[in-house]
């Protein structure tokens, strides 16, 4: 049973940074694809980034890109998104994900993940 458990949440200005975090147990990550979504109040879950195994491949969606970056460290079987440059619309609730099926990819499609993590809170203050 692979688990996701996602940290690194929290309250910052605008103009600010944090850091999520994803550690996956159960299984070593190494061979998954994985993505972070995101669902702000009222919202669809949207794709944010991807990555694939060996993290050669990247994909953000166009909002983010140049401010956000997905990395991925198999040592510590653990996902990252370092977030810069906050605004207040990218407060919502951000999702790890990983996808078995597909590691060469780095896949935006959120119905080809087959696990997901709990959640963090990120919320922009202006």
């Amino acid at each position: 049973q692979v688990q996701l458990v996602e940290s690194g949440g929290g309250l910052v200005q605008a103009g600010g940074s944090l850091r999520l975090s994803c550690a996956v147990s159960g299984r070593t990550l190494s061979w998954y694809a994985m993505g972070w979504f995101r669902q702000a109040p009222g919202k669809e879950r949207e794709f944010v980034a991807a990555i694939n195994w060996s993290a050669g491949k990247l994909r953000y969606q166009d909002s983010v890109k140049g401010r956000f970056t997905i990395s991925r460290d198999h040592a510590k079987n653990t996902l990252y998104l370092q977030m810069n440059r906050l605004k207040p619309e990218d407060t919502a609730v951000y999702y790890c994900a990983a996808d078995p099926q597909n590691p060469l990819t780095a896949v935006v499609t959120e119905d080809e993940y087959d696990y997901w993590g709990q959640g963090t809170q990120v919320t922009v203050s202006s």
